[in-house]
């Protein structure tokens, strides 16, 4: 069976030029980076085409370490689209060398629904995480400049400073670390450390922005703490948002290439869902509503992390109507949460794939919330059996939903037509319109417990002394009417990692409430989130090698 990176290698891509034509973008209007991608110009959003298109979530259940494909679904759903006649682009993150590096992999999707150029595409591709990653550092270094000044000095707390560095990888031995060590000439030690990038702010608020003077205003509303007579210090005394705007002139652009059989695809933005909103940029949504009739977009994890934020977030922030979802269940995640170990969940086993099912079924509800309708994919894999398929798909009939097997993998948009069938005749037959889950202006507790309990399914909400004193900390700084941006294990509807299926009874910790005034958001955190997570035993990395021609191997 061929790898991801030898099927992208035997694709034929066209030039960039033809796939923007395809959108009616002139050539001239696009900037090349290459023959195979571009940014787009942000004059290009239309707001009266944004209304006519429809926009479709693809999430899904709680997943198992190596995720459940929503990448690859909402590749060859687009291509399926395009492929039974609709005007359909994709719009994606972009892949973090972190997970390239690390255990998961890349994620430009997988077998002949990819989008290309992949190894570009997994690594530097046009630069914006590394411009997020100076305009966040870039703030770092005024931060301890300012705590260094004698003339012009905010005051500031050095004990009060949240605002760490990134880098773009793994690296746990960055976690911690003390800075201004080796004399009076080197800054004012103090104890900080280091994030991934695509958890930082910067990235937040670069997915939030409407256009470049939005993303200045964020900028400056970033907190970076408080001085010693207890009063808050943002970004813009420090005078930092003009710089890191100008870091970010083009990273601001989305990012258009194809998938492997031509359709467009716009990849733009990398948080993380389970820190950040897991989403891509607002301005690259907007651009594919603006462009096509069909726009196919994820969200990170599992409904309860990803689409949760999408809806109550991104779309309240943004004005975006989604007209429904699709949800991807995996045969060997069922298992896992019907009990099978990682080790066995490729052997056959529909005992488990029937117990499992509590999960999907508290994702479908997840989607009634919203107001949506939902339809199944179930991506198949080859290790899948017609009676595991055929018990999911009848229990899904039993609820009232259409399962669809995607092969999305194996025959990219000829896999997933009967699933695009089914997705616009739900949008075509709807009289469903979307509704977020919660007001802004409610209490930050009762926005909380709102999540907490209709989409965890969580019996009661508590709060550490430290949470406490944040919510007061958040109402001095005028903070309240903020939504809340839940970080929360991947693995668990709970806060228990270990608690797999459908947990019932169960209490959710916010251990501590950070602010991301920047983003326009507050961070409740439960349990422990890894801000720089640490390689693998054995890394991805240890696989990738590049030959003397320039080909690069092992990225998958």
């Amino acid at each position: 069976m061929a790898s991801d990176i030898e099927i992208a290698k035997k694709a034929t891509l066209k030039p960039v030029t033809k796939i923007a034509s395809a959108l009616g973008i002139d050539s001239d209007r696009i900037e090349l980076y290459g023959h195979h991608k571009a940014k787009l110009p942000l004059d290009l959003i239309n707001q009266d085409r944004i209304e006519k298109s429809n926009l479709i979530l693809v999430s899904a259940i709680s997943p198992t370490p190596a995720g459940e494909g929503k990448t690859t679904v909402s590749i060859g759903l687009s291509q399926g689209l395009n492929k039974i006649g609709k005007q359909s682009t994709v719009v994606l993150r972009e892949p973090s060398l972190g997970p390239v590096f690390g255990i998961k992999g890349g994620a430009a999707g997988g077998g002949y629904s990819q989008v290309l150029p992949m190894e570009d595409i997994n690594l530097h591709f046009t630069g914006d995480f590394s411009a997020i990653e100076k305009a966040h550092n870039l703030l770092a270094a005024l931060i301890d400049n300012n705590l260094q000044s004698k003339t012009r000095s905010l005051n500031i707390d050095a004990r009060t400073v949240a605002w760490k560095r990134v880098m773009d990888m793994n690296d746990r031995a960055l976690r911690s670390v003390v800075v201004g060590l080796g004399g009076t000439g080197n800054g004012i030690p103090r104890e900080t450390g280091f994030d991934i990038t695509a958890a930082s702010e910067i990235m937040a608020i670069l997915c939030l922005s409407d256009d470049m003077a939005d993303l200045k205003r964020r900028l400056g509303n970033i907190f970076v703490g408080f001085t010693l007579d207890k009063e808050p210090v943002f970004a813009r005394d420090l005078n930092a948002p003009g710089a890191m705007a100008a870091l970010l002139k083009d990273a601001i652009k989305p990012n258009l290439v194809q998938t492997i059989e031509g359709t467009p695809a716009i990849i733009h933005g990398g948080p993380f869902a389970n820190i950040a909103q897991g989403t891509n940029t607002v301005i690259a949504t907007r651009m594919g509503m603006s462009l096509s009739d069909y726009v196919v977009t994820e969200a990170g994890f599992g409904s309860d992390l990803g689409a949760e934020k999408f809806y109550d977030i991104k779309c309240v922030s943004a004005g975006l109507k989604p007209k429904m979802q699709v949800l991807v269940a995996t045969i060997k995640a069922l298992k896992y949460h019907g009990g099978a170990s990682l080790k066995s969940i490729t052997e056959p086993n529909p005992e488990a794939v029937t117990k499992g099912l509590c999960n999907l079924e508290k994702h479908l509800e997840n989607a009634a919330l919203y107001n949506l309708d939902v339809v199944v994919a179930i991506n198949r894999f080859t290790s899948d059996t017609e009676e595991e398929i055929e018990i999911v798909k009848r229990r899904c009939t039993e609820l009232g939903f259409f399962a669809v097997v995607a092969d999305v993998w194996g025959k990219g948009g000829d896999g997933t037509t009967e699933l695009a069938k089914a997705v616009v005749k739900t949008i075509e037959q709807t009289e469903k319109t979307f509704k977020p889950l919660y007001d802004w202006k409610l209490p930050v507790t009762d926005k909380i417990a709102k999540i907490c309990k209709s989409v965890y399914g969580a019996s009661d909400v508590s709060y550490s002394s430290r949470a406490s004193a944040d919510l007061k900390r958040i109402e001095k700084l005028g903070l309240g009417d903020c939504p809340v941006c839940m970080a929360k294990t991947q693995k668990s509807l709970s806060d228990d990692p270990k608690k797999i299926g459908r947990p019932e009874n169960f209490e959710i910790n916010i251990r501590e409430i950070e602010v991301a005034a920047g983003a326009g958001f507050l961070i409740p955190i439960t349990g422990k989130m890894m801000r720089l997570p640490g390689l693998p035993s054995t890394p991805s990395a240890e696989s990738i090698d590049i030959d003397d021609d320039g080909e690069i191997s092992g990225l998958s």
